[in-house]
């Protein structure tokens, strides 16, 4: 007796479009973002930067290396490099320890525990010019709230560089701490708590449970907020320049701020503006590279 045959399944129409082409169009909107946003300015600057490039009509020509010779012998360029370094020094300690004592805080289950994450996080929400023009009309000594205690006091926020750098600070901290607080927060979440119950069950006490056991789960989240707090304070630009302008007396001058002024301001030579600019980016490649080395796990190096 014969076995019956069995039916062959139907085999789906291949797409004329499958196959690697089918690859190729799903990348291709982001091939052609990163072209267009990115290699393409990019390109640009490095011409800029080996070019006499005016801001206003003039002669365009090359002229490597001359404007990375000028941008470094620049009065202010090595005043806003000390000065930058300073303010990401202060900002990235500030934000991400208080970033974590926030997220410790707000990690445990109380009854104020959603409330106080909203709390937190609501500056995050508003935008940076925004809440610099907020704190520009606090700092105030004709408008603020605090315009009748300056007067009697004799003292400015914004009027001397010790003032206006631990005021623009402040202001940093309060904007980005909840930001900080949920990235730590997100870290913390992720530990397993059966770690935490074997610590407890060994007798371990709060303070080494964090140092021995927390502070090393965190190397990743670590990783990240740093990166993030180091690579947005080196670039900081509009709470200085809608609060101080880089005043007073260039005091609170940052490297971005002086790439401004270089190309809008004054100079108006966008070569020299655009050589600074590829200074800063070389600068950032290799601070991001040696941050990630630093916190890679040795079984990783």
């Amino acid at each position: 007796m014969a076995l019956p045959t069995l039916a062959r399944r139907a085999k789906p129409a291949r797409s004329p479009l499958g196959g690697p082409l089918q690859g190729w169009l799903y990348a291709a909107p982001t091939a052609i973002f990163v072209v267009a946003l990115f290699l393409i300015p990019l390109m640009l600057v490095l011409q800029m930067s080996a070019s006499d490039w005016p801001l206003l009509r003039g002669n365009m020509g090359l002229n490597f290396p001359d404007n990375y010779i000028a941008a470094v012998d620049h009065r202010l360029f090595w005043d806003s490099i000390r000065f930058t370094l300073l303010y990401t020094a202060i900002t990235t300690v500030l934000l991400i320890g208080l970033g974590l004592g926030l997220a410790l805080l707000v990690q445990e289950s109380t009854m104020w525990k959603g409330f106080l994450r909203t709390a937190f996080l609501i500056p995050s929400a508003l935008g940076l010019a925004s809440a610099s023009l907020l704190f520009y009309v606090l700092y105030s000594p004709f408008a603020g709230p605090f315009a009748d205690l300056m007067a009697t006091w004799g003292f400015t926020f914004l009027g001397t560089p010790e003032g206006a750098l631990w005021s623009t600070v402040f202001l940093i901290v309060w904007r980005y701490a909840g930001f900080y607080m949920l990235l730590m927060l997100v870290g913390l979440q992720g530990i397993s708590d059966d770690v935490f119950e074997a610590a407890r069950i060994d007798g371990a006490s709060r303070w080494q449970t964090f140092r021995h056991i927390t502070m090393p789960l965190l190397r990743p989240t670590f990783a990240l907020t740093i990166v993030l707090c180091v690579t947005g304070s080196l670039l900081a630009f509009d709470q200085f320049y809608i609060l101080t302008k880089g005043g007073p007396d260039n005091s609170t001058m940052t490297i971005v701020q002086l790439i401004y002024n270089v190309a809008f301001q004054g100079q108006n030579d966008l070569g020299i503006a655009a050589a600074l600019s590829v200074i800063v980016l070389l600068a950032l490649i290799v601070i991001n590279v040696v941050q990630l080395r630093a916190f890679r796990r040795p079984e990783e190096a």
